[in-house]
């Protein structure tokens, strides 16, 4: 896992303006709220007074938890505001003047897509990777379902590799249309794979040989008429793709003709080695009746029921860093690009030292992500959250253990 990149938080429609929202991403507590303004902010969850959790529960449920934009915690009523400092301290007296260390980790936020983002990461904003711009968003002629939230209990990076495999569809998704393979004939297409996205990952598209796709009567297509396919015709030729933009955010365009696309946008939330958040936004071209939102949206859920009956038995359950643990074949070369930018990443020293982080967190340390705060000032209370130097220096640690 990585700082320095975006994450998804909270849904926008779940973050209310009275009550402020833990989430855990990359092992580590947060809060969300919104300030007086409405904006959402994102700080770090613990209280540098005494280690309570800002977006822990009262004790008696009866005092306000926002208040002037604050976030209140709820041990000895400390206030802070959406740049991390603390406003009042209620035992010295409300307006009086608050220590420079009463203070935590504010991280930049973003909005987006129905979406709370925050840059998990003390990066400086000219050097920082960007969100991903979701190009059709907005635009006439596409729509986009809500967003569609998947708690899964596996590792985000086995998650990303799922999405760019185009070997599995055959034998895991027979909602596809996929029942069987033809043993004469089948063979995964080749295809290469080409670094972009600003810098920061790749791309590939794919042919697969598909069968016709589902019709009007067709339990498994949207009600009403349906310009999925002719059910006459002969199998199609379906071209698809994806990518990845940093380590936890993946793209994927499937362009069932030329005309007919859908654009996959998922944001991987790690919530912790074991854990993950998806969010995903489904974008389409065709079919813009919003009637059709529900059986799509259920569509989508049912295909991702079938790869998490898969991936939540992997082993191991982090991807290896030597390719000889694996046998890879040319159908993984996707695969193959995404362990290489996650190995670019490792060498800027961006990825947590998660044995280390385990062995302390909450034993004989409170960890925070480090803000962008932390490169122009100091008397930060909290540790920030350990990180492995460079790739060789993880792989002697995992070599080691």
């Amino acid at each position: 896992m990585y700082i320095n990149f975006w994450y998804p938080i909270i849904k926008s429609d779940e973050l209310g303006h009275d009550m402020p929202e833990k989430a855990m991403v990359l092992g580590v507590n947060l809060v969300a709220f919104r300030d007086e303004n409405g904006e959402a902010r994102v700080l770090s969850d613990t209280c540098t007074h005494r280690g309570a959790s800002l977006g822990g529960p009262w004790s008696m449920g009866s005092a306000p938890r926002i208040v002037d934009g604050c976030v209140v915690c709820p041990y000895h009523g400390w206030e802070f505001g959406g740049d991390g400092e603390c406003k009042n301290i209620p035992s010295i007296g409300y307006g009086t003047k608050t220590p420079p260390r009463a203070k935590v980790d504010s991280y930049p936020v973003q909005e987006k897509y129905g979406i709370v983002f925050a840059f998990l990461g003390d990066e400086p904003e000219e050097s920082r990777s960007p969100l991903l711009e979701v190009e059709e968003y907005g635009q006439e002629g596409w729509t986009a379902n809500d967003i569609l939230v998947l708690d899964v209990p596996y590792y985000y990076e086995r998650s990303i590799e799922n999405g760019l495999d185009p070997a599995h569809n055959e034998f895991v998704h027979p909602t596809h249309g996929h029942q069987g393979v033809n043993r004469d004939t089948y063979k995964t297409s080749e295809y290469e794979t080409e670094d972009h996205n600003q810098g920061w990952g790749f791309w590939f598209m794919h042919e697969f040989d598909s069968p016709p796709l589902p019709q009007k009567g067709d339990e498994t297509a949207p009600d009403g008429d349906t310009p999925w396919g002719d059910a006459k015709t002969q199998r199609s030729k379906i071209f698809a793709g994806g990518g990845t933009y940093g380590p936890n955010i993946m793209p994927t365009y499937i362009n069932l003709t030329e005309d007919k696309m859908f654009r996959q946008y998922f944001f991987e939330q790690p919530v912790d080695e074991h854990r993950t958040k998806i969010f995903f936004l489904n974008m389409r071209n065709f079919i813009l009746d919003p009637k059709n939102n529900q059986a799509i949206h259920a569509r989508n859920a049912v295909i991702a029921g079938q790869d998490i009956v898969i991936l939540t038995d992997l082993n191991p359950t982090r991807t290896p860093l030597s390719p000889t643990k694996e046998v890879l074949m040319p159908a993984d070369k996707a695969i193959v690009a995404y362990r290489d930018w996650l190995e670019k990443f490792d060498d800027m020293g961006w990825r947590i030292d998660m044995d280390e982080f385990n062995r302390t967190n909450g034993v004989g340390a409170a960890y925070a992500i480090p803000c962008p705060g932390r490169r122009t000032s100091g008397n930060w209370v909290l540790d920030e959250i350990p990180r492995v130097k460079n790739r060789t220096e993880r792989k002697k640690i995992e070599d080691a253990a």
